[in-house]
């Protein structure tokens, strides 16, 4: 999910843009709310597998049926297994083991803190992605947000053990770390990039799982976790890879990157319609600060109400100084 593309000025996005950015939104939300079924019955780590072997197969076939060719990844193999380290084994380890105490919304909100650890990183660690003011105000607004969906919790025990809440961050973390990583890739198709990371995922994930837990017992899940799994793996990994990739090339990484507003209030909804699930109070205040974190990092909304606002400001003033020398004409013509 934390994987993006060299960001290219682009126009206003087209209708077309709008529903797969929707879509993806609604798709990557669901990804908690499967996730939430699926680990009452996997352990995560055994989900981690799972999902990123399932999608692997699936975009291997992908790219057999449409190309390019997996060999691109090739004289990149060791830059792809710390890509799958950082992008996928430690985030969905993290994430799934969080959510056997966090409900899809609360999890899907602390993953949306992603960009605000992104951006620190890319100040300390890039010379060409430096901190402006807009996301500096962003990013603070953001670690406050996640604040106060932890800090009242860690006093009172609240809305979840504040361990799994740490987990969300850290998978947050890495997928910022993951970002640094994916700048190095360079002339790599996405769909090669998101294929080869999943392969390696896979490679890594096998030995864990077996040493760990052998294989007695892994496919013993009952008929609905499984459709959790492959809705996971194939719809909220393979599938939303693919159509992530196809915005990115249609409407640019930055207009892409706003399907994090998105995903928080996906998983939320699926989570009160078919969980249960509810938000505490102070929640829905850090929701509210890191969406308005993320309104501000993007800078688009607010460079558009300053641009309307210095455009009545200049029309005011036209019209003013129009009246002010009709008022002098009148007044010499008397």
């Amino acid at each position: 999910m934390a994987i993006s593309a060299t960001s290219i000025p682009r126009g206003p996005m087209t209708l077309t843009d709008w529903g797969q950015l929707l879509l993806l939104g609604a798709i990557w939300g669901g990804s908690f709310f499967f996730a939430r079924i699926a680990v009452a019955e996997l352990h995560p780590l055994v989900l981690v597998l799972f999902r990123v072997a399932i999608a692997a197969i699936a975009l291997q076939l992908y790219l057999g049926l449409r190309g390019p060719s997996l060999r691109l990844a090739l004289p990149h193999a060791g830059l792809f297994f710390v890509l799958a380290f950082t992008n996928n084994v430690v985030p969905f380890s993290l994430i799934f083991a969080g959510q056997t105490e966090l409900g899809a919304g609360v999890a899907s909100v602390l993953n949306a803190t992603t960009p605000f650890w992104t951006l620190i990183l890319a100040n300390a660690l890039t010379s060409d992605e430096k901190l402006s003011w807009n996301k500096l105000a962003g990013v603070a607004l953001g670690v406050a947000g996640t604040a106060v969906m932890i800090g009242p919790g860690l006093l009172a025990g609240l809305g979840g053990p504040v361990w799994a809440k740490f987990a969300l961050i850290g998978a947050s973390l890495s997928y910022g770390v993951a970002l640094m990583v994916a700048r190095r890739f360079k002339g790599v198709p996405s769909a090669v990039l998101a294929t080869g990371q999943l392969t390696a995922s896979t490679i890594i994930m096998v030995p864990i799982v077996l040493f760990t837990y052998g294989p007695a017992g892994l496919f013993s899940a009952s008929p609905p976790v499984w459709a959790a799994v492959f809705a996971l793996a194939l719809l909220s990994t393979a599938f939303a890879y693919i159509l992530y990739f196809n915005l990115v090339a249609s409407a640019g990484a930055t207009n892409a990157s706003l399907v994090t507003l998105i995903v928080p209030a996906s998983a939320m909804l699926l989570g009160f319609l078919f969980l249960g699930e509810r938000l505490e109070l102070f929640e829905i205040g850090g929701v509210v600060l890191i969406a308005l974190g993320l309104i501000t990092i993007d800078g688009r909304l607010l460079a558009r109400r300053w641009s309307a606002a210095c455009a009545k400001r200049a029309s005011t003033t036209s019209l003013n100084s129009a009246s002010t020398g009709k008022s002098n004409s009148t007044f010499a013509s008397r």
